[in-house]
C-alpha cells in the first residue's frame, strides 16, 4: 500500500524533478498528481526518443480510457487505465510534470499522456526511465519487473525477525544488502546511511552477522528514516521540488550523509567516507559498531 501524505494542487500545475529519485521522492511525485489525474479520460499519447523499454501497446488503443488511482510499488508508479495500465519508472534523471497547459515539448520530453484534466509528461535527459504497458499489475510484464522487490518499509510484516531471516547467510556488507531492494524497498544510498547510523551499525558488517536485536533496531530505523524523508518532502541534492516548487529538506537533518570530515552530531568524532559498490558511504567510526 502506498504511503499517504499531503496532496495539494498549485494553480500552475505540477513539476517534480530530481536526479536519481529514491522511494520518498517517487512517493512525493505520486502524491503531487494522483488526485488531479484520477478519473481523467485519455485524449492521446505521444512518444519521443526511445526509453529503457518499448511502450508495448499502440498509443491510439489507449484513447478514451479512464485513469484510475495512481499507485506506487518500490520506485515504480502504476497508472491504471481500466483495463490495464502503464508502469512508470523515473530512472536516474526522470521527472514527471502534470499541467493543464504545458509548454511545447522539449528535446528531453519522451512521453506525454494528454487527458481531459491535464497533461502528464515525462522528462528524462538520460533516458533510463521507462513507460511500459501491462494488462495488470499481477500479469507480465509488470509482474515480472515487480517480482524481485522486497517488502514495503511500512508493511506490518517488515520487522526485525523478517530482516534477520532474509539476511541469514549473506556475506555481502549490510549497506549494499539493504540497498539491493530484494529484502525491503526504499533504502536508497542516503537513507541506508542514515538508518545504519540510527541503528548504530557499521555499514561494512557482513549482513549475515546481524543479530536479532540489531535487526530489530535496523528495521525500526529504516521505517523512521523513510517516514521522516516523506514528511520533509524527500531529499534535494540537485533539483528535486514538490508540487509547490518547494525543495525536499530531509538532507538538512542528515546525521552522516555528505558530512565527511565534519564532527558527528552525537560524539564529535569526524564522519568518514568510504566507497561500497561504487556508492559513497558515510558513517561514524565511534557510534557505529561491527
Amino acid at each position: 500500500k502506498a504511503w499517504q501524505g499531503r496532496r495539494q494542487q498549485g494553480r500552475s500545475g505540477f513539476r517534480i524533478m530530481r536526479a536519481m529519485p529514491e522511494l520518498p521522492e517517487v512517493e512525493v511525485t505520486r502524491q503531487s498528481f494522483a488526485d488531479a489525474i484520477a478519473g481523467a479520460r485519455v485524449l492521446g499519447l505521444s512518444l519521443g526518443k526511445p526509453l529503457r523499454w518499448p511502450l508495448g501497446v499502440a498509443p491510439q488503443s489507449l484513447v478514451g480510457r479512464r485513469v484510475g488511482a495512481v499507485q506506487r510499488r518500490g520506485k515504480y508508479l502504476w497508472l491504471p487505465l481500466e483495463p490495464g495500465g502503464l508502469l512508470l519508472h523515473l530512472g536516474m534523471s526522470g521527472s514527471l510534470g502534470f499541467q493543464p497547459e504545458p509548454p511545447p515539448l522539449g528535446p528531453h520530453d519522451h512521453f506525454e499522456l494528454r487527458t481531459d484534466q491535464g497533461v502528464l509528461r515525462l522528462t528524462d535527459p538520460r533516458r533510463f526511465g521507462a513507460v511500459l504497458w501491462s494488462p495488470a499489475l499481477d500479469l507480465d510484464p509488470a509482474a515480472k519487473l515487480l517480482a524481485g522487490l522486497g517488502l514495503e518499509p511500512f508493511d506490518p510484516r517488515f520487522d526485525g525477525a523478517y530482516l534477520h531471516e532474509r539476511l541469514r547467510g549473506r556475506r555481502v556488507a549490510i549497506k549494499p544488502a539493504l540497498m539491493a531492494g530484494d529484502v525491503v524497498v526504499g533504502a536508497g544510498n542516503i537513507y541506508a546511511c542514515e538508518a545504519l547510523f540510527q541503528a548504530g551499525i557499521d555499514p561494512r558488517l557482513p549482513a549475515g552477522r546481524l543479530s536479532r536485536p540489531r535487526s530489530e533496531r535496523l528495521a525500526q530505523a529504516v521505517r523512521r528514516v523513510l517516514g521522516d524523508a516523506l514528511r520533509l518532502g524527500g531529499s534535494t541534492l540537485r533539483d528535486f521540488k514538490d508540487a509547490h516548487g518547494i525543495a525536499g529538506s530531509f538532507q538538512m537533518q542528515a546525521m552522516v550523509y555528505g558530512r565527511a570530515g565534519e564532527p558527528c552530531r552525537v560524539c564529535a568524532t569526524p564522519i568518514r567516507r568510504l566507497v561500497q559498490g561504487q556508492r559513497a558511504t558515510y558513517h561514524c567510526p565511534r557510534c557505529q559498531k561491527k
